[in-house]
């Protein structure tokens, strides 16, 4: 009886459980695409729909099909299923950034108009706000003013109260401090400035400035604890023990090995809060009242805020309050931006650095 060399049963065509071969070229996705949005579009047409949101979704839909039904039939199901899962991660990842991206250019288009020098340098004092003119350099002072004296105010609370939590903590008053840590970082920003409003009815005491940043920063300061707690838990413990080791005492440790390094992620934290609050509406009308004349002292008397002349002009409902509202939500995003970009910066620039 003759026996197949070795190797034959190597070169059989393979059972229908095993991978195929074949494989579509790597512009198939993109192929994909552009089919899907052909199709979509031409359904969405035909069957009369008028809203391009419906377009996209059903051209999403074509996508993910003709991924999965594609790939199935010139590869094989498990290749199938891989590139279904992969596509819709990309169709959830669009549509995330679809909103977004129609936001940003919503406000940098409309906000453009108004965006000029004197925008920025002149207030609304002697202006009527339904025309045109005007500026918003009064409100871009109230929150820096504010959103200064909030983090003042709150950082070292955060910062201390993280380090008790990671290097001093135990027991019942660091588990009762973690809860009311979470409890806060969930508190509506309303919740905030009543709070801050029964305390200034209670003492009789004027809205301004300083009333708005204490709300803002019992806002603050649970983002303040939460991101210094987990860069404190990064710092390696042979860091401590390292020093402990020299005979250093614990506080001394904290002071010069624990927070320098990471002082990076800490800063990101605080800058990350400070974009949080930047934007709060609710505390300012509260307890700030607004103003349409520049006030930078924020210990007395109303004070404008940029979150706050959005607000007030939109409400105003002319065509130039529109443009100005616009205009200040543009300030608004450009100083978040800034302030992102301010934190990216400070963790690479503190980053530990590795030696080659």
């Amino acid at each position: 009886m003759s026996h197949a060399p070795t190797g034959v049963q190597d070169r059989r065509t393979p059972s229908p459980g095993a991978l195929s071969s074949r494989a579509l070229p790597r512009w198939a996705p993109l192929g994909f695409a552009v089919a899907a949005i052909v199709l979509g579009v031409g359904i969405g047409a035909a069957a009369g729909l008028d809203s391009k949101i419906q377009w996209g979704l059903i051209a999403a839909l074509l996508f993910l099909a003709l991924s999965y039904v594609t790939t199935t039939v010139v590869e094989n199901q498990r290749q199938a299923k891989d590139r279904l899962a992969t596509s819709v991660v990309w169709v959830c990842f669009i549509l995330a950034i679809v909103p977004l991206a129609s936001l940003v250019w919503t406000t940098v288009s409309r906000g453009a108009k108004v965006l000029d020098g004197y925008f920025l340098t002149h207030s609304m004092a002697g202006v009527l706000s339904t025309e045109p003119g005007g500026g918003v350099y009064h409100a871009l002072i109230g929150t820096l003013e504010q959103v200064g004296i909030a983090t003042v105010i709150s950082a070292p609370i955060g910062l201390l109260t993280a380090v008790y939590l990671v290097e001093y903590g135990r027991g019942a008053l660091a588990k009762a401090v973690t809860f009311f840590v979470d409890v806060m970082t969930g508190i509506p920003s309303i919740v905030a400035g009543l709070f801050i409003l029964s305390i200034m009815l209670i003492a009789d005491l004027g809205p301004s400035g300083l009333m708005g940043s204490l709300a803002l920063s019992i806002l603050m300061i649970p983002v303040v604890v939460r991101s210094t707690e987990e860069m404190l838990k990064l710092v390696p413990n042979e860091l401590r023990e390292a020093s402990f080791a020299l005979g250093i005492p614990k506080w001394r440790t904290i002071l010069k090995v624990v927070l320098p390094t990471a002082i990076g992620g800490i800063a990101t934290g605080v800058m990350l809060a400070i974009a949080r609050v930047a934007g709060e509406t609710a505390p300012i009308i509260l307890l700030v009242f607004g103003s349409q004349l520049i006030n930078t002292n924020p210990f007395s008397d109303p004070q404008s805020s940029l979150p706050y002349y959005i607000w007030e002009q939109y409400k105003v409902g002319s065509e130039a309050s529109y443009d100005r509202a616009w205009g200040a939500a543009l300030v608004l995003i450009a100083f978040v931006m800034i302030l992102n970009l301010v934190a990216r910066g400070i963790a690479r620039w503190k980053a530990p650095k590795t030696s080659r």
